[in-house]
């Protein structure tokens, strides 16, 4: 049992990638986004249910096993756990225009992977306040925040002078 939640905290194992294992966290949600929205041609409902889905399990397994993850790793938010990075990165992408060709839906891509890391790592506020919070919530919501941020400024973005 301990394997199976160490994987699922782990974001299947991106934490345990070397240099920046938040990073690949996000980027295994990138191409999921990319996948789903290619394949099933940009179909808002699929692309959009894809990304809520992987949002509410990652943010329940993070929560869930937040205590788990302490104990297993002897700190509040160790590096390994990559759960909340698939929370925050599917929320960054949640309702973004895909584009209508390849190319634009890789710029909405890149743009929501950047921006999301961009505000992970500065965490404005009430991001790096939202980190003092026990448990698997302080892991989560930090990411949570970052992601929002990275959804507003993406939805500027790419609407107002991208795709105007």
């Amino acid at each position: 049992m301990t394997a199976i939640k160490k994987l699922i905290v782990t974001g299947l194992g991106t934490g345990y990638l070397p240099i920046a294992p938040g990073t690949w966290g996000s980027a295994v949600i990138s191409v999921v986004f990319l996948a789903v929205a290619w394949f099933s041609q940009s179909r808002f409902i699929c692309v959009n249910g894809t990304l809520a889905v992987a949002a509410v399990l990652s943010c329940i397994g993070c929560v869930a096993l937040g205590r788990f993850t302490q104990e297993a790793w002897g700190k509040k938010d160790p590096g390994a756990c990559t759960i909340d990075e698939f929370a925050g990165q599917s929320i960054a992408y949640l309702a973004l225009p895909l584009g209508a060709s390849l190319q634009e839906l890789l710029i909405v891509t890149a743009a929501g992977f950047f921006a999301f890391r961009f505000f992970d790592i500065v965490k404005p506020p009430p991001a790096r306040q939202l980190e003092k919070l026990p448990f698997g919530w302080g892991v989560l919501l930090d990411d949570v925040a970052a992601g929002i941020y990275a959804n507003i400024a993406c939805q500027l973005l790419l609407r107002f002078w991208v795709f105007a």
